[in-house]
């Protein structure tokens, strides 16, 4: 699965050809942000078989020079945004750090995290301008699919509308994770030390873990096989004592793996 192959299949849906005609319009006649060009900046920087994140956020930003089609991103040279310095508030607190005042995000998306609007556009200074024009649908079919897909995500849903999507993610190999906006209004009322960061990350890392010590196992195990093959005439004690010796093998690298494998997102 593509992005591509994705939105091919959106494109023959009614309600996707009536939403991109209203998007069409919308930016012959009026300032939308984020520049056309970048409506589908957070699928063209995060692959489908790259996400191990999806971050929710809610329409783009509404001012001049801050949308770039990647949730709560703004340009490197763009003050950052109330919501954002609250982002970087909390990952300053949950890691004990300074954190850099650049707004852009790409270096995130690079790294997995599909930072998602759950509304592509929006009209220069009117929140939530394009909210009911077919985006919530589209938001549904994108949780959904990425939720049908196996490989373990994290899905961060922060704010009402962002918690709402849980209902679409039934796959319990993901991690979800909920709490307040960052906004102003939001950020003392649940946000502050929800320490999803870091909580990401232990997933993360543990799916890191797990994955590598499973194909160091089966290569291993190859290789005993290869040796203990010699052996056809083998006693069941025997066949045991290997049994037994090969799960100990596991959990060894496991432990081992995990022990020395460094955090999976370079916060």
């Amino acid at each position: 699965m593509t992005w591509n192959d994705f939105f091919e299949r959106e494109r023959q849906l009614v309600y996707y050809q009536d939403l991109m005609d209203f998007v069409n319009e919308e930016y012959k006649h009026k300032v939308i942000y984020p520049p056309k060009d970048l409506i589908f900046n957070a699928f063209d920087k995060t692959p489908f078989d790259k996400v191990k994140v999806v971050l929710v956020g809610q329409d783009p930003y509404i001012n001049e020079n801050q949308a770039m089609g990647l949730a709560f991103s703004v340009p490197e040279s763009s003050p950052l945004p109330p919501s954002l310095k609250n982002i970087y508030k909390e990952i300053g607190n949950e890691y004990g750090i300074t954190v850099s005042q650049n707004g852009d995000l790409s270096y995130l998306a690079e790294q997995g995290v599909l930072l998602l609007n759950t509304t592509l556009t929006v009209e220069s200074g009117k929140s939530l301008s394009h909210a009911g024009k077919g985006y919530e649908t589209l938001t549904r079919h994108i949780i959904e699919k990425l939720a049908l897909d196996n490989n373990p995500k994290v899905f961060i849903l922060w704010g009402g509308n962002a918690r709402k999507l849980k209902n679409y993610i039934n796959n319990k190999r993901h991690l979800i994770l909920e709490s307040a906006h960052p906004s102003p209004l939001g950020a003392y009322k649940g946000f502050f030390g929800n320490n999803h960061f870091i909580k990401t990350n232990e997933f993360l890392k543990n799916q890191i873990c797990v994955d590598d010590s499973e194909k160091q196992y089966q290569e291993e195990n190859q290789v005993i096989n290869h040796h203990l093959l010699k052996l056809e005439n083998e006693s069941e004690y025997f066949f045991l004592l290997k049994i037994n010796f090969l799960n100990k093998f596991h959990i060894d690298k496991i432990m081992m793996v995990y022990l020395h494998k460094p955090l999976y997102l370079n916060i």
